[in-house]
């Protein structure tokens, strides 16, 4: 039997509820280490296949 996306959703955060409430509660997070995160898979995608990897350590530098 397949369950609805909300159901799954629901079961999911019970299983990681102490994430979930500590991700609410508490005042620090990992916001600038996920947006990094972003920003270099995204320049990586942007260059995938056509740059070396010269140029790609050249963008990530000037880009911070």
């Amino acid at each position: 039997m397949e369950t609805s996306p909300l159901a799954g959703f629901a079961r999911d955060l019970r299983r990681d509820f102490d994430a979930v409430r500590n991700g609410l509660s508490l005042p620090h997070g990992s916001g600038a280490v996920e947006g990094n995160i972003n920003r270099l898979k995204m320049l990586k995608r942007r260059m995938l296949g056509g740059a070396s990897l010269d140029l790609l350590r050249k963008r990530v530098l000037l880009t911070q």
